[in-house]
C-alpha cells in the first residue's frame, strides 16, 4: 500500500510532464493546418501598432503608431497590404521583389524581397497554416493567457539579422487572432487580425504592380 502511494504521484508527475506539452503543441500546429493550410488564397482585416522600445517602457497606456486595412493572401506566397488608416498606402510582395506604393506622395519603393520582406513572408508562412514551421523557428507553446488563448512563440533558428522572435496569441478554434513581431532593437509590430473570409480566385493582376503615370519610383 505504501508502495502505491509513492507510486502515483510519480505517476501523476509524468503525465503532466513536458511530454504533454509537446503533444499540446503538436495538437495546436495540427488545428492551425487544418483551419488555413487547405486555403488557396484569402481575405482578412488587420490593425497593426508599432511600439518602440521607449514606449513599451513606459507600459500599456502608452499607444504606438497605429494603421488598419486588410490583407490578401493567395498561396504558396502572394501578398498584399491595403492599408486604409492614417492614409492609403499598398504593399505588394511575391517571392521576389516587394513593392511600396505610398499615393500621397506620388512615389513607390521597390525592394529585393529577401532584404526588406522577413515580416511579410512570416505572414504568408501563418496564413499557410504554418506549414513546416519547424524548419526555420524553435517552437515554443507558452502558458495560456486569462482569457484561455494560446501562446506560442516562434525563434528564428538560424538567427535573423531584424527580429529576436514571434509570439502568436491563438484561439481555442485554432484561429490566429495577434502576431507579435520583436525587433532586435527592442521595438515591437503588433498585427491584430479579424475574420478572414476564403477567396478562390482573384482578378488577374492584383498581386502585380506597375508604376501609376507621374508616380516616382525609388529603387533600393
Amino acid at each position: 500500500m505504501v508502495r502505491r502511494l509513492i507510486i502515483l504521484p510519480i505517476l501523476i508527475f509524468l503525465l503532466h510532464s513536458p511530454a504533454t506539452a509537446d503533444e499540446s503543441l503538436v495538437n495546436i500546429l495540427e488545428g492551425i493546418q487544418k483551419n488555413y493550410g487547405h486555403l488557396s488564397g484569402l481575405s482578412v482585416p488587420y490593425s497593426r501598432e508599432v511600439i518602440t522600445r521607449s514606449m513599451s517602457m513606459l507600459g500599456e497606456h502608452v499607444r504606438g503608431d497605429m494603421a488598419s486595412g486588410t490583407i490578401y493572401f493567395k498561396h504558396p506566397y502572394l501578398l498584399r497590404l491595403e492599408q486604409e488608416k492614417p492614409k492609403a498606402e499598398t504593399i505588394i510582395a511575391n517571392n521576389d521583389t516587394l513593392w511600396w506604393y505610398i499615393p500621397d506622395k506620388k512615389c513607390a519603393y521597390r525592394y529585393p524581397a529577401k532584404d526588406f520582406g522577413k515580416e511579410l513572408r512570416l505572414l504568408s508562412n501563418i496564413f499557410r497554416g504554418l506549414s513546416q514551421v519547424e524548419n526555420n523557428f524553435q517552437v515554443l507553446l507558452k502558458d495560456r493567457n486569462k482569457s484561455g488563448e494560446y501562446e506560442i512563440e516562434l525563434i528564428p533558428d538560424p538567427p535573423w539579422q531584424e527580429i529576436n522572435k514571434i509570439n502568436l496569441k491563438i484561439t481555442e478554434k485554432y484561429e490566429i487572432q495577434t502576431v507579435r513581431i520583436h525587433n532586435q532593437l527592442g521595438s515591437i509590430t503588433v498585427f491584430k487580425l479579424g475574420g478572414l473570409t476564403e477567396k478562390e480566385g482573384f482578378e488577374k493582376g492584383f498581386f502585380q504592380f506597375i508604376v501609376p503615370e507621374g508616380v516616382r519610383l525609388i529603387v533600393e
